[in-house]
């Protein structure tokens, strides 16, 4: 009768496989439902997840080194460029949503040798007569022939100096980001730019110079203005 009165956990186990079931009752009694530690996805899995440090963020291994470019714009009207399209409902004065699709020859700094040229196209977004001028919405390409190109957006202000965002670019320029200062001289015929560029490895030297200072009077070499083998980058774009 005694013998009958003692707990399972208490009584002699005859085998191995009955400790173990023994061992395993005893735990579900004491404890209640517990999942074994070595179950996959249990509790111990979902604690570790939850709590266990998030990957570091991968690193831009592209360089930061600012690096500036010097680049002139001429408009030498041979290219029929700019094309002004009215497209507004006051077609006596420039209004909001006239387009200016325009192309024209690029330069070095220097303006002895010719790079290629631009192409884009500008959204009048505010006439300002008290400037004599417009304010635009300007997405265009600057083309360097086999060096490839860079693309930029951006406000383009006929009567003021203005920033546009470098938005990327190719070959040489791919990765390309930053920023471009435009100078208008003699809008629309001639535009200094200074870019800094960010992101790609060191410029060519072929591309670098020592800048002409802007002013109404600078003018391209007559070297490069004919394009000649030694004024130019190799397939400059035309």
């Amino acid at each position: 009768m005694a013998a009958a009165l003692r707990s399972p956990a208490s009584a002699k186990v005859s085998s191995p496989a009955a400790a173990s079931k023994v061992r395993q009752a005893s735990r579900v009694a004491v404890g209640g439902f517990r999942q074994h530690p070595r179950s996959r996805g249990g509790p111990v899995a979902v604690r570790a997840s939850l709590f266990s440090p998030k990957p570091a963020a991968a690193k831009d291994a592209r360089p930061t080194k600012v690096q500036e470019l010097y680049v002139y714009e001429m408009n030498e009207r041979d290219r029929e460029s700019p094309a002004y399209l009215r497209l507004s409902a006051k077609q006596t004065e420039n209004a909001l949503g006239d387009l200016v699709p325009f192309t024209n020859k690029v330069y070095n700094g220097s303006l002895d040798k010719r790079l290629g040229i631009t192409a884009g196209i500008c959204v009048l977004i505010q006439h300002v007569p008290d400037r004599n001028g417009d304010r635009y919405e300007a997405i265009y390409s600057f083309y360097f022939g086999d060096y490839g190109h860079i693309s930029v957006q951006g406000a383009y202000l006929t009567y003021e100096e203005s920033y546009l965002a470098v938005t990327g670019g190719s070959g040489v320029f791919e990765g390309a980001y930053g920023q471009v200062k435009l100078h208008q001289i003699v809008f629309p015929f001639k535009i200094f730019y200074t870019f800094y560029l960010r992101g790609i490895p060191d410029l060519p030297r072929d591309l670098l110079c020592t800048p002409v200072p802007p002013s109404p009077t600078v003018e391209p070499t007559p070297a490069a203005r004919a394009a000649e083998p030694h004024a130019c980058v190799n397939n400059y774009t035309n």
